[in-house]
């Protein structure tokens, strides 16, 4: 398998692996914009040459779009191998390539969110053990923060504290939400609709900064919904799956 490193120079002739389209699709072109404004702070998205999900994004964890201090680590927003992809031992390239990076960059350690079980959207808890991950925090809706050591006595990173206890003050549905996911310009529109054709009671809130998401009552910041308050899902939701939401 041949990978190829997406940056500002090449991104437009280049697909996003997540979102396979022109760059027309609101989806690709929310996604686009957001990697290259983050380019600068350090985010390196690799990817298959291939057509189709197989690729790592990460970004040093300073510069993350999650409420985490992680100071000298590097912080993986995403490692994506589906499809006919999977079973060939690409999710491992990509994050030997991750680290061969990081460490060349002098960093501590990698981070990454997952979950005891798996969740979806997030990473394989099976697979970050095998490789060496740990555990070093997690929050009270179940998500966790693994990390993969460099450098002995290297400090654990952990949530900040406006994140380990996941909780909004405001009644209704409320999402927290970014663009590094690109469907998320896609699908949020259409829950707005749905929720206001049938009188439901719902904020969505764009965090469009990095200062935003790092103080989000949230560990995700991708996909967060809440209800009266309390934390419900990190599930994408489209018209489908929100209807289905509204019915129980």
């Amino acid at each position: 398998m041949e990978y190829i490193k997406v940056t500002n120079e090449n991104i437009e002739k280049e697909h996003i692996c997540c979102a396979i389209s022109n760059n027309n699709d609101i989806q690709v072109s929310s996604k686009k914009a957001w990697l290259s404004e983050r380019f600068g702070d350090g985010l390196v998205f690799l990817k298959s040459t291939e057509r189709g999900k197989c690729f790592i994004e990460y970004i040093p964890a300073e510069k993350a779009w999650n409420p985490i201090s992680a100071d000298g680590y590097m912080y993986i927003d995403c490692l994506w191998v589906a499809g006919s992809f999977k079973g060939h031992g690409y999710s491992s390239d990509l994050l030997n390539a991750c680290i061969e990076d990081s460490k060349n960059k002098g960093k501590k350690g990698l981070c990454i969110l997952a979950a005891a079980k798996k969740k979806t959207f997030l990473a394989d808890p099976k697979f970050l053990k095998y490789k060496g991950f740990r555990v070093c925090d997690e929050a009270d809706n179940g998500i966790q923060l693994w990390y993969l050591p460099f450098v002995e006595n290297a400090t654990l990173p952990q949530f900040k504290e406006c994140a380990k206890h996941p909780h909004t003050d405001e009644m209704g549905y409320v999402l927290y939400y970014t663009s590094q996911c690109p469907f998320n310009a896609k699908y949020v529109p259409v829950i707005e609709r749905i929720a206001k054709e049938k009188s439901i009671q719902f904020k969505a809130i764009h965090l469009q900064s990095k200062e935003e998401a790092q103080n989000a009552p949230t560990p995700i910041t991708t996909y967060a919904l809440f209800f009266d308050g309390n934390y419900i899902t990190n599930e994408q939701m489209n018209d489908k799956r929100f209807l289905k939401l509204l019915e129980k």
